[in-house]
């Protein structure tokens, strides 16, 4: 069996990071990176703590707003290679109008390694957010146009999605909001857009998808497990807000999964506390894996997990090879097993009314 089919079984762990997101405002948190070498020193300081991967949204520099400038992108994918081995995975969520070229330009311009893949469409809703002294007018407008946000990635997307990544020899991560996604993520594999063993994340806790309790992430590894078979797929969880991305992060290394926290998910580290940065997050992530007997790897040790090539010197961000003929993809299994019952740029949106609805990330920060 190889790595990335390790499966549950496997002491080994990673920790993804998600930096900055596309789904919060500079007003909530001094800690949020904005800048390009914020972003790059907050990426590396949280590989020093033990992230494996870095996940990767950009902001416009003097505002703070989330954008999806892929110059922004090189200069961050760019300047996080030449500083430290994490894998470095973007976002292909993209802007509000841009079409799914536009959107992946990322993967077919940059080919990382690894970028996420979003596997349908929901209501994004953060207008939940407390509304602080400190806000810029535009980060309020941005919070409330999600009251009417629908976050769109409809067939035709996934489809031709599926093509890019695969053109440019890029990993996708499956980014799973809701159940029904891990359906048409198998009318992918069925149509043969799917290369195995694959990565999902199980994103929980978004207002407009699925909760971020420990039934749904039993609930939702299991229907994985049903329609790719145990060793189709490696995958973590990502809990949105606090306690949630710790209760996820805790319930994913006792179930076999991995685990993604950072500021784009949650922005506290107690209860009582903010966190001062991506790094504090992952240093107490990390505390957990040793105390339920996981075994946390490094980047090389990810790649390994993950199936991805050895890294051979240079910035993890410059192209990948494309791939070999892909893998065919299993059959589902039939019939589905019961659920465990324990534990086993487009241009910014112009601030004038009505405010057009943000960027679209793959997870965002609902409170």
């Amino acid at each position: 069996m190889s790595d990335a089919r390790a499966g549950a079984n496997d002491a080994r762990v990673l920790c993804s990071c998600a930096i900055t997101g596309g789904m919060s405002v500079p007003g909530q948190s001094p800690a949020i990176p904005v800048t390009p070498q914020q972003i790059i020193d907050s990426a590396v300081d949280a590989h020093a703590a033990g992230a494996a991967i870095v996940h990767i949204h950009v902001r416009e520099p003097e505002t703070g707003r989330p954008v999806a400038d892929l110059e922004l992108f090189k200069e961050v994918l760019a300047g996080i290679g030449e500083r430290c081995s994490a894998i470095v995975q973007p976002t292909t969520g993209g802007g509000v109008g841009m079409t799914i070229e536009e959107r992946a330009r990322v993967v077919t311009d940059c080919r990382p390694e690894m970028a996420t893949f979003n596997c349908g469409s929901f209501n994004f809703g953060i207008f939940r957010v407390h509304h602080r002294p400190e806000m810029a007018p535009w980060e309020i407008d941005y919070l409330e146009s999600t009251r009417e946000y629908v976050f769109r990635n409809t067939f035709a997307d996934l489809y031709r999605l599926a093509e890019l990544f695969r053109e440019a020899g890029t990993k996708p991560e499956y980014e799973v909001y809701d159940v029904g996604h891990l359906y048409n993520l198998r009318h992918l594999a069925d149509q043969g857009l799917v290369d195995f063993p694959i990565h999902i994340q199980f994103v929980l806790g978004v207002l407009g998808a699925n909760a971020a309790s420990l039934p749904q992430l039993v609930h939702v590894h299991a229907t994985a497990q049903s329609l790719f078979g145990a060793d189709g797929f490696t995958w973590s969880a990502a809990g949105v807000g606090y306690p949630a991305q710790f209760h996820l992060a805790a319930s994913s290394l006792m179930l076999g999964g991995h685990i993604r926290v950072g500021l784009e998910d949650n922005l506290r580290v107690t209860g009582a506390r903010r966190a001062d940065s991506n790094a504090e997050l992952v240093t107490k992530a990390m505390t957990l894996a040793p105390l339920l007997d996981r075994e946390p790897v490094d980047a090389d040790g990810a790649r390994e997990l993950l199936g991805l090539p050895a890294r051979l010197g240079g910035s993890p961000a410059a192209p990948t090879p494309p791939p070999a003929a892909p893998t065919p993809p299993p059959a589902a299994p039939t019939p589905p097993p019961a659920a465990p019952t324990s534990s086993p740029d487009a241009p910014t949106p112009p601030p004038a009314a009505p405010t057009p609805p943000p960027s679209a990330p793959d997870h965002p920060l609902a409170r």
